[in-house]
């Protein structure tokens, strides 16, 4: 039977937490398995044809198993928002791992960011799309184009945007929701001061970028729901999204060396 209303979930979860019981981890996961389906499908926009959907759905469903086992109702998160960023970074942490993207273009997509960084750190401020093309050696119809092409390296949950210490270290949103209790108190100054950064590094992005990052991460909006409220195409969607986290990237990468 689904569960029916919210303060019915909410004595369920209480129970769960306690008993750590199969028969309720079932009827989560029969509950909140749509979810999963509707993150992959927002995820398989700009990935090419050979990711198949029901493998994202596959990598989704432990990122669901994740969330139930570690999901704490007393932390005042919804579970629905909790699941999206966990199922979000089971994902991208397996796309990452079997390395889809050719290497023409990976290499081509940091090419861009690390343009941007030197030129952000020289200029110490957003660089425009002319000033990057120019550091490439490109027209700025060129540089548009190559990042049409390299959009589906940076389809990137905002989890994915700051590592901390080195690569089985990383520092997501998704862990700053979770909160351990057990984090000493220097641990969480830090998180709360990355939280700081990749706020104002969201902030400083250029006005309809930012506008995408907000509605896409933030109002869980896809691409042509987006599209629709700024009133232009789906391609023009994806590239904002794509030039938006490469400047992030960029962004926190800079901003990183005067915080750790």
């Amino acid at each position: 039977m689904p569960i029916n209303d919210e303060k019915e979930e909410d004595d369920l979860w209480e129970e769960f937490k306690k008993t750590k019981s199969p028969v309720l981890r079932d009827k989560f996961i029969r509950q909140y398995m749509p979810l999963v389906k509707y993150v992959a499908g927002k995820v398989a926009v700009g990935l090419p044809a050979s990711v198949e959907f029901d493998d994202l759905v596959g990598y989704g469903q432990f990122g669901l198993l994740d969330a139930i086992n570690k999901y704490d109702p007393a932390k005042g998160v919804k579970f629905k928002t909790y699941a999206v960023t966990r199922i979000r970074g089971a994902i991208f942490d397996e796309l990452r791992q079997i390395d889809w993207v050719p290497r023409s273009v990976r290499q081509k997509s940091r090419e861009i960011e690390d343009a941007i960084v030197s030129l952000e750190s020289r200029l110490g401020r957003t660089a425009t799309d002319s000033e990057i093309a120019g550091s490439l050696n490109m027209s700025e119809d060129e540089y548009h184009r190559t990042v049409m092409k390299v959009s589906g390296t940076s389809v990137l949950s905002l989890n994915d945007v700051w590592y901390a210490g080195d690569d089985n270290d990383n520092m997501s949103i998704g862990n700053n929701i979770e909160s351990p209790s057990s984090l000493n108190p220097d641990v969480i100054a830090e998180r709360e001061e990355i939280k700081k950064v990749i706020a104002q590094a969201i902030s400083e992005l250029p006005e309809k970028e930012k506008m995408v990052i907000v509605l896409y991460y933030h109002e869980d909006l896809t691409f042509k729901e987006i599209g629709e409220v700024l009133e232009v195409s789906e391609s023009r969607i994806s590239q904002l999204h794509t030039k938006a986290n490469l400047r992030l990237r960029a962004k926190l990468t800079n901003l990183r060396k005067g915080i750790i």
